[in-house]
């Protein structure tokens, strides 16, 4: 093996294990983050450490790296996959058959599982059943834009197919637990640290009494 395949090699299979390794990596993403063809969050000078990671996670994974940045979508700051990723991840490690949905009932009642047969056992795998009452509760269906109201079949496919890759396949997941649509789906919330909140009430100073002052012709 020649020394510039060595250190591709090396490269993909962890951009961090090394100073070597890690500069190689660099010239790499430099060419990648140059390229129109990556998403907008991996491009430029700005985009660089996310291709940077995008490297690491697809050495992990086996992957091209442009197939991980086309589909590792940042929101807010977090990491997700592409719903459509994770079912052909399932569908392409070649330990199972194919994903199959499982469908009842119609508009309010409409529920949906991911089901799928370990090829090792012959055993099917049920999945988590996912409901249009569970995203109207969840607040999947109530955001503005959801395509919950104008494509729920999908979406309900989707979702159960994330809730079955979550259950027994973690690992190909590689840590990103989530899909683009979930974290889109969820409302942003502000979290409050109680005991802050508390203690810098009682640092503020207690407001000065207003000084008694006596009305016009009041006798004492």
């Amino acid at each position: 093996m020649t020394d510039q395949n060595s250190a591709l090699t090396t490269t993909s299979a962890n951009p961090f294990s090394g100073i070597q390794a890690f500069e190689d990596a660099q010239r790499i993403a430099k060419a990648l983050a140059s390229s129109s063809l990556v998403p907008p969050q991996f491009q430029g000078q700005q985009g660089l450490a996310n291709t940077l990671v995008a490297l690491e996670i697809a050495g992990r994974m086996g992957l091209s790296a442009l197939a991980v940045m086309q589909n590792l979508h940042i929101i807010h700051g977090r990491p997700s996959w592409s719903s459509q990723f994770i079912i052909a991840l399932i569908n392409g490690c070649g330990r199972f058959e194919p994903l199959r949905y499982e469908m009842t009932g119609k508009g309010d009642d409409l529920a949906c599982y991911a089901v799928a047969k370990e090829k090792a056992t012959g055993k099917d795998l049920i999945g988590p059943t996912v409901t249009m009452a569970m995203a109207k509760r969840e607040g999947w269906a109530s955001k503005s834009g959801s395509k919950w109201a104008t494509m729920p079949e999908l979406m309900i496919r989707y979702r159960a197919a994330a809730f079955w890759g979550r259950l027994f396949v973690p690992e190909l997941l590689v840590g990103v637990t989530q899909t683009q649509e979930e974290v889109l789906d969820v409302e942003p919330v502000t979290v409050v640290d109680p005991v802050a909140d508390l203690n810098a009430k009682v640092a503020q100073p207690a407001p000065a009494p207003k000084p008694e002052t006596a009305d016009d012709g009041e006798l004492f």
